[in-house]
């Protein structure tokens, strides 16, 4: 292969095309333009609808431009794929591409049903040689990052609980409306869960671990006219008795983002993704409850003990460029093909959010705990149960 990596992308929806602009050096949002990615051109898109087709030929008369994904993959000459695809494909689709030897990026969420991840996951073991990555873009946030780090180096101490309510995907009917797959279990498997929460949900899991068992509440429709979740509470337990809760909706205008994590020896509070907010006790809280008496216990009451002098606060501030972070992932994707960097999202690690999505799902339509890895063949014949009555209806 050459120092520079030919690149295919295959689905031209709002993500395809993103993609197609940054590769090209263009306005990606109206006042957004991102750094020339380095090492990699964009040399091959395909896309079913031949409209996209037309108007993408017309734009870009550059590109190889495809109506078969196969036909891409055999005769456009790529060392690499980026799979833009609705979520039943992408399983399939990055197997296909790595049978004929090309790197794979894999748009969020990894696929639908855990089995197929897994049996994508399987095969990307067959070919170490490869890069197999997944589009975990708020990975290479820095406030992410930042939120991870001090986790982990036990700024906090040990874990306790965490609650992240992200209610900010506000949608109104009109965009359920926009095409007869949106929002559907056939055309998308799910609702706020698989569409807009995978990015927070692998982050969740990333920051703060895969739990044990989750239960969940959801309302399908509840506040739009559309069969999947638009509304979903979930607790989740953790190995050693921590405990946390997973809120988000679509019908919230007004919007939340907080997350926050406790530990023993303290809390982080991330506030609309943009601010964090470090609170580290002088030691150990069971350290403070142990030390006080009935007396000290009463004086807090009265007033004479401050319990804010147990307490010191940092708050770290991020800016945020729109698009910057799909770019990060992407260059280096690029550099871990040319240069073996080590992957920011390592394809195989697309199956963590997804197995928390589908328990979320599955704990909801049984009205019970279930305990992780799930029942991935229960969680496949319930989903089926609900395609194939939306499908007759």
């Amino acid at each position: 292969m050459s120092d520079t990596v030919k690149v295919g992308i295959v689905g031209l929806g709002q993500q395809g095309d993103f993609y197609t602009k940054m590769f090209h050096g263009l306005e990606v949002k109206p006042g957004i333009t991102l750094p020339a990615l380095d090492g990699g051109i964009l040399s091959a898109v395909c896309d079913g609808d031949a409209a996209k087709r037309a108007a993408i030929a017309q734009q870009f008369p550059d590109l190889d431009i495809y109506a078969d994904y196969h036909d891409m993959l055999d005769h456009a000459g790529l060392d690499a794929v980026l799979i833009e695809t609705p979520h039943f494909f992408h399983p399939q689709m990055a197997i296909d591409a790595m049978q004929r030897g090309l790197h794979v990026l894999v748009e969020k969420p990894a696929g639908v049903f855990t089995n197929d991840v897994q049996r994508m996951n399987d095969f990307a073991a067959t070919k170490p040689d490869l890069k197999f990555a997944m589009m975990f873009n708020q990975r290479t946030n820095p406030l992410y990052q930042k939120v991870k780090d001090l986790v982990e180096s036990g700024a906090i101490g040990t874990l306790r609980f965490c609650d992240w309510t992200i209610t900010n995907w506000w949608r109104p009917q009109g965009y359920y409306d926009m095409s007869a797959w949106r929002a559907t279990w056939a055309g998308e498997g799910g609702g706020v869960l698989i569409n807009q929460a995978p990015h927070q949900i692998d982050l969740w899991q990333w920051i703060c671990g895969r739990p044990q068992t989750v239960y969940a509440k959801a309302g399908y429709g509840s506040q739009r006219a559309i069969a999947v979740e638009d509304d979903v509470v979930a607790m989740v337990t953790y190995e050693g008795g921590a405990t946390g809760v997973f809120r988000t909706c679509t019908h919230d205008l007004m919007g939340t983002d907080r997350f926050e994590i406790l530990g023993d020896q303290g809390k982080i509070i991330v506030e609309e993704s943009n601010k964090i907010i470090l609170r580290r006790l002088s030691k150990p809280e069971r350290e403070i409850s142990d030390s006080m008496d009935a007396a000290a216990a009463a004086d807090i009451f009265k007033g004479v003990i401050d319990l804010d002098a147990f307490i010191s606060e940092e708050v770290f501030r991020f800016d945020s460029v729109w698009g910057q972070q799909h770019f990060d992932v992407i260059q280096n994707f690029l550099d871990a093909i040319r240069s073996d960097t080590p992957l920011v999202a390592a394809g195989a690690e697309g199956i963590y959010a997804l197995e928390i999505t589908n328990a979320m799902h599955l704990s909801s339509w049984l009205d019970r705990e279930v305990s992780l890895p799930i029942d991935a063949d229960l969680f496949e014949a319930e989903l089926q149960k609900r395609i194939a009555a939306e499908t007759s209806a």
